[in-house]
């Protein structure tokens, strides 16, 4: 297992990463070599390398500049049904041959256990696809730091009233990945991300707000300009001043896109596999019972072109594909890997690892239309806590947002409570604009819905 090919680059890139990849490769096959050559009756091999630089800056002023380089090598074997771990970022041969004797001794110490395996081979991936994922930005540390001074100068300057920061930054990374298992599947990934963000601070003392804003991208280009992230966060620090508190009733609530992807957070979280076969879901036996209105659907696209969560296989190498979750207001499936799946005597719905790009159906116009719709109610900007129980499905979080009436913002408030169930918020869904987050793999726009409790007062 030679690892001398894998030999860090100097850059927050790799220079030729097909070389790299077409070495992690090579490792993988030595390491599931060396995996039956002990006795494994299947195994699987996960590698990974990342680069990365982040430079942070506050009060025109750098804080830190940070470069960083990362690898992962992890294996895991199977002895029947008994199944053994281990990982290392250690690519001496001495420790990649330790990393597989380890796993190898854990699994004489577990029990059997039925539902433990790799998945089944014929829903193994064929082929490679290119999802337009790589896009390294050549862009160096004084670079770096001068646009994160640029973003956080744009926002200071906006308006008096903002005299602090909480600093901007922008950070960029590229991360090579190769999947192997026995069953002779090998999958090789690579892609790029990039961030900019700025935080500001407005007001003094108990009257300072702080707010901020951010953009992400696996292309430099579809980044927001940095002047633009400056401005806009600013705009929203000085619109969270002088905040009130609302009295305590049942409003419409509008959840800004943004916070609107929790909402579709904590069904995927009540759909997925462990919730299920503990039993520690509000969702249980939920497919094919109608969750939502009739005009809401959600598909997940793995195919999607530059998505953030584009790949045409899972964490165990199951082909993905394009499907329904809900439509029609109907629960079309669960969200499952291969260990939950058995449990459950279902079949991987290609989810091992999570969900892909999933895009929330609109049935309504851009945000302001949604304001107007509403009416009078509450617009939620900011969601705090976890009060989410997911056995039960009660919802109760710490929110901040602004008071709408006539179809206009009218102040910000802040200090309140929003409640209810998912299932119950789920059925007063009353629309999903277009203004979709792309920052996001939940592609959701704001979403309105009939009513909840808000306390406040």
């Amino acid at each position: 297992m030679n690892a001398q090919a894998l030999t860090p680059a100097v850059a927050h890139t790799f220079a030729d990463p097909e070389a790299r990849l077409d070495a992690l490769a090579e490792l993988s096959r030595r390491m599931l070599d060396a995996c039956r050559a002990r006795g494994a009756t299947q195994a699987e091999v996960s590698c990974s390398e990342d680069a990365g630089l982040n430079v942070n800056v506050r009060m025109g002023e750098v804080e830190t500049v940070e470069s960083t380089r990362d690898r992962g090598i992890g294996v895991t074997v199977y002895f029947g049904k008994r199944k053994g771990s281990a990982s290392t970022a250690d690519l001496r041969e001495e420790s990649l041959e330790a990393t597989v004797a380890q796993a190898c001794a854990i699994a004489g110490y577990t029990e059997d256990d039925p539902f433990s395996g790799l998945a089944d081979a014929e829903r193994m991936a064929r082929g490679e696809r290119d999802f337009d994922t790589w896009h390294p930005w050549y862009i160096d540390a004084d670079q770096a730091v001068e646009l994160a001074l640029a973003c956080e100068a744009a926002g200071r300057e906006f308006d008096a009233r903002i005299e602090n920061s909480g600093g901007a930054s922008v950070g960029t990374g590229a991360s090579l990945a190769v999947y192997a298992n026995s069953h002779g599947f090998l999958g090789r990934e690579r892609s790029t991300h990039h961030s900019l963000s700025c935080s500001l601070i407005a007001g003094r003392g108990d009257d300072m707000q702080r707010e901020g804003w951010y953009t992400t991208a696996l292309a430099a280009e579809d980044l927001e300009a940095a002047a633009a992230v400056g401005r806009k966060s600013a705009e929203r620090t000085v619109a969270r001043l002088a905040p009130r508190q609302l009295a305590t009733g049942e409003y419409p609530v509008l959840f800004a896109a943004e916070s609107a992807s929790s909402l579709i957070g904590h069904l995927i979280g009540a759909v997925s596999g462990g919730a299920l076969y503990r039993r520690s879901s509000f969702l249980l036996d939920s497919v094919g019972e109608k969750l939502f209105p009739e005009w809401f659907s959600i598909r997940e696209n793995p195919f999607q072109m530059r998505g953030l969560r584009s790949t045409a296989y899972d964490g165990e190498g199951v082909a993905t594909r394009e499907s329904m979750l809900v439509e029609n207001g109907v629960l079309q499936r669960y969200v499952l890997g291969s260990y939950s799946a058995r449990k459950l005597g279902l079949q991987s719905t290609g989810n091992a690892g999570g969900v892909h790009n999933l895009e929330v159906a609109a049935n309504a116009g851009d945000f302001d239309s949604l304001l107007r719709q509403m009416g009078r109610g509450l617009l939620v900007t900011e969601l705090m806590g976890q009060g989410v129980n997911a056995v039960t499905g009660d919802y109760s979080r710490g929110a901040g947002g602004f008071w709408v009436e006539n179809g206009e913002i009218q102040y910000p408030v802040d200090g309140i409570t929003i409640a209810g169930n998912l299932r119950r918020m789920f059925e007063s869904f009353e629309a999903v604009g277009t203004d979709v987050d792309p920052r996001s793999h939940v592609g959701t726009g704001s979403i309105l819905l009939g009513k909840m409790m808000v306390a406040g007062e």
